[in-house]
């Protein structure tokens, strides 16, 4: 073997004792138990609530119609505008009606007159009785004939009223307090008692709130609240169209009697406040959040709160099975916990079964974890823990729990 060879071999022995080394520097090194973030199951305070939809309906409602028939001479409110009890909406055409009155008083004043001298006759009759030229018969027609004429009196008068009434209503004012909506006839037409709706009233605040519970729910909600005080053991929230809550809080104050057969439901009732969101412009329109006829959902929330074993709704897992949770036990060692949930909210899952107080939950890193392995545990991020003590009521108001599942 010459030279030349030796050294080749040589040096394709060194390049493989690099390679090797550099592969054995490049290969990572054992890894260790997967970090995971837990929480402790705790009891916690939350408010339990359920949510319908449900339709704003004004507590009066009053269709003005016309009561006699006229020409319309003047409309007297702002088509939208806040009005009180009294205000004056139309004025009609008064002249016919007080012609008619001032007929009606005529006959009255001849009637009267003519029973006063009846009175005259009857009394004069009486003073004869006692003397030759006196009749029975005679006193008896003049008492007769004065007694029709005071009938006669009376209906005269009874028509005069009656007059007076027509009169009156030629005036048409508002019933109540209340919102006024557009006018459905203009100055100048005819209208009577067939006219139909002449324009609608209705009013502001406070506000009904009507909305249907399924028959089921219902017993449940019964089941509920009924031993806590029923009706009063429950305030009603409005969620509005755009998703905003309604700043104001109501009660409920009916519960209908019958069951709808068509959708085995029954009609539940709250009353809440309507308050105006700011001053009246200078025609008088103001404007209220409520409004008749308006779709809100309706959040019944129980007066107190209760307490539910309470974990983070993201440490929650569903499969084909149902829901369950990993937790640390023995040994570091991820284990699965088929649970049941109540009621929660969009931070906090209320546990009913399959877990007890003091149970370490894996809230971070579930995706690394796997039952039976072991994992390096460690608390939660402050982010994870202070949103549960807000929903809670730990660090702000009381978490509300509705009746959706994860």
């Amino acid at each position: 073997m010459d030279l030349a060879e030796v050294s080749a071999r040589l040096l394709v022995a060194s390049l493989m004792t690099i390679i090797i080394r550099g592969t054995a520097w490049t290969q990572p090194a054992p890894a260790g138990p997967p970090a995971v973030g837990i929480v402790e199951a705790t009891r916690r305070p939350i408010t339990e609530t359920s949510e319908f939809i449900g339709r704003i309906e004004a507590i009066n409602r009053v269709n003005v119609v016309a009561r006699v028939t006229a020409f319309l001479e003047k409309r007297l409110f702002v088509e939208g505008a806040e009005i009180k009890t009294g205000d004056q909406l139309y004025h009609l055409e008064r002249g016919p009606f007080e012609a008619d009155l001032e007929s009606k008083q005529a006959q009255v004043a001849q009637l009267q007159a003519t029973l006063e001298n009846a009175k005259l006759t009857t009394e004069r009759a009486r003073t004869l009785l006692g003397g030759p030229a006196g009749q029975q018969s005679t006193y008896d027609a003049a008492i007769a004939n004065q007694r029709s004429l005071e009938a006669q009196v009376q209906a005269a008068q009874a028509q005069v009223e009656a007059s007076r009434i027509n009169l009156d209503y030629t005036v048409i004012s508002a019933p109540i307090n209340g919102k006024i909506g557009r006018t459905a006839v203009t100055e100048g037409n005819v209208v009577s008692p067939s006219s139909g709706v002449l324009t609608t009233i209705v009013s502001q605040d406070p506000m009904y709130v009507t909305f249907p519970v399924p028959l089921r729910q219902g017993l449940e909600l019964r089941e509920r609240y009924g031993p806590k005080g029923g009706l009063e053991a429950v305030v009603i929230r409005l969620r509005l169209p755009d998703g905003r809550m309604f700043g104001q809080a109501g009660k409920l104050n009916f519960v209908d009697n019958t069951i709808a057969q068509n959708t085995d439901t029954v009609t539940v009732r709250g009353e809440i406040a309507n308050p105006i969101l700011r001053a009246p412009s200078a025609a008088g329109v103001t404007v209220h959040e409520l409004t008749d006829g308006e779709f809100v959902t309706v959040v019944l929330e129980g007066v107190e709160p209760i307490e539910v074993l309470a974990i983070p709704r993201s440490a929650v897992l569903s499969d084909q099975q149902g829901d369950y949770v990993l937790t640390v036990g023995s040994g570091n060692k991820a284990e699965q916990h088929r649970i049941k949930l109540g009621q929660s909210t969009p931070t906090i899952a209320a546990v009913i079964s399959g877990l007890s107080a003091g149970d370490k939950v894996i809230v971070e890193g579930l995706q690394r974890a796997r039952p039976g392995q072991i994992v390096a545990p460690g608390p939660a991020s402050p982010l994870i823990l202070s949103d549960m003590k807000a929903a809670t009521g730990d660090a702000g108001p009381s978490g509300k729990a509705t009746d959706t599942k994860p």
